[in-house]
């Protein structure tokens, strides 16, 4: 049976192309030293009616069974990507690759890279398929949901090992260039097959890679080659802006410096980008302004939940410049009608969330003004989600909940499906935390109305108070006023 299911892996692979008619006695060799198997038995005529999912999972079962590996998720996909690494080719030659694409089309270089990276098995394509996603509609245009089911949960057993594993200290951590071709270990994901695309930015040394659990259309991650934490400054505008210089169908955006505000990792420099049209992208205009500063720039303040500016100009220098003339204004702005200090103790309150993309010819930068001050009555964050909405979303509003994609945990599938039944008066399992939300939806719910598109736009009704909170200028009159005083103070 092993001969069946490596042959079976080589002829999948073949299909797509990630090994030559010339490498199959090679990789097989490979992968046979890897079973700890020293001989290879021609299998029957005919191929296994297993995909490359199945059949990693079926060699992962043999090497359980000999002892090889442990039973356990991170041994068996530390093993899986050990096993697609043999059909992958150095850093250097995928390089290469994708360059001598580039010169002719850098769409059809990232299509070839993305399409290594989820025949590699390196994108969890299998799992990220389990995935819920949604749209809903809102007072600003459509919001999507994802219900993120990809990573599976882990038992008791392997918590219990990673507790007991001793802490890594390299790489420095998730997102560092040394992850490149790493084994993992039962702390560390594996990354055996993982490779990066090395590129200069700004007069610094970047890396591209995939996300492996994607949360959209080729969802890159633009990683610092050096391990420096994330900083939002003047170059961070001229990083973004030279990255869609070089990836003109991608966007890409920073998630913000500041705790509360940023993303999960703040002790590394990285951007987040892909080719992918959030509904950011289509808000409509509040108004409209001029810089005097800087009269070949187009601003515009969009009608977003999250106070968002929008520039464009066909001049990357200019653009460069009216970014920062903003972000530093911004970071010293106090308008305490509106709730916004800047600075508590010495303390800084003010940061940004930028995005850059092209439109055509022109560079377009969204800037979206973030405060994360704290109160007694708010402990998390003033502009974070307020306790009436935690039961869904209670962690930092970063990158790509700015852009109006909302990433919820795998659970609420479940607690859902109690909702439902509760409402139906079939049954009361629903956790504590949803009760008040439950007996809301219970009074609201009219039989006439399909349950499960109502929950969904329920859910995302929540979704779109989650953006408003996170807005420092609340789209009211004293929240617009306040803000078309900060534009004055430009």
């Amino acid at each position: 049976m092993c001969s069946n299911l490596i042959d079976n892996l080589i002829n999948i692979c073949h299909l797509n192309h990630l090994l030559e008619s010339i490498d199959e006695i090679y990789v097989r060799n490979q992968i046979l030293a890897l079973l700890n198997e020293s001989e290879f038995t021609d299998p029957p005529i005919g191929n296994l009616s297993l995909n490359l999912y199945e059949t990693l999972d079926r060699l992962c079962d043999i090497a359980v069974e000999k002892n090889i590996i442990d039973d356990n998720l991170q041994s068996r996909d530390i093993f899986s990507s050990n096993i697609m690494n043999k059909f992958l080719d150095k850093p250097s030659v995928i390089n290469n690759n994708f360059f001598e694409l580039y010169v002719n089309s850098p769409k059809s270089a990232t299509d070839w890279f993305y399409d290594l990276s989820k025949n590699s098995n390196y994108i969890k394509v299998n799992r990220i398929a389990k995935n819920k996603s949604y749209i809903v509609k809102s007072p600003y245009g459509n919001l999507e949901i994802t219900i993120n089911l990809s990573k599976p949960e882990k038992d008791p057993k392997q918590i219990a090992l990673e507790k007991s594993a001793p802490a890594n200290k390299y790489p420095a951590c998730l997102l560092c260039v040394e992850n490149e071709g790493y084994n993992g270990t039962i702390k560390l994901p594996d990354r055996a097959n993982h490779r990066v695309i090395r590129t200069m930015l700004n007069n610094r040394e970047w890396a591209i890679q995939y996300s492996p659990y994607l949360y959209y259309n080729e969802h890159c991650i633009v990683l610092s080659a050096e391990h420096v934490p994330m900083k939002v400054t003047k170059d961070t505008f001229k990083t973004l802006l030279d990255f869609t210089s070089f990836l003109p169908h991608y966007f890409v955006g920073s998630n913000a410096d500041l705790p509360i505000v940023g993303g999960s990792i703040l002790a590394h420099e990285h951007y987040q980008g892909g080719n992918y049209v959030f509904p950011m992208k289509n808000a409509e205009e509040l108004f409209k302004f001029r810089l005097e500063t800087h009269k070949s720039i187009k601003g515009i303040v969009l009608n977003w939940p999250l106070s968002t500016i929008r520039l464009s100009s066909l001049n990357v220098y200019e653009l460069t410049d009216a970014c920062n003339l903003i972000f530093e204004a911004w970071k010293k702005y106090n308008n305490s009608e509106c709730g916004i200090l800047s600075h508590s103790d010495g303390t800084p309150h003010n940061t940004i969330t930028p995005i850059c993309r092209r439109k055509g010819q022109f560079y377009e930068m969204d800037l979206v003004l973030r405060n994360n001050r704290t109160t007694e009555e708010h402990p998390l964050g003033i502009f974070h989600p307020h306790k009436e909405v935690q039961h869904i979303k209670k962690e930092n509003i970063g990158l790509i909940e700015v852009m109006g994609l909302a990433i919820l945990p795998g659970r609420l599938l479940t607690e859902l499906e109690d909702i439902k039944d509760y409402i139906l008066e079939k049954e009361d399992k629903v956790a504590s935390y949803h009760k008040e939300w439950a007996d809301e939806l219970k009074h609201k719910y009219k039989s006439c109305l399909d349950i499960d598109k109502f929950i969904i736009q329920e859910l995302g009704n929540k979704f779109t108070t989650v953006l408003e909170h996170a807005g420092v200028f609340k789209l009211n009159e004293k929240g617009i006023d306040g803000f078309k005083h900060f534009i004055s103070t430009l």
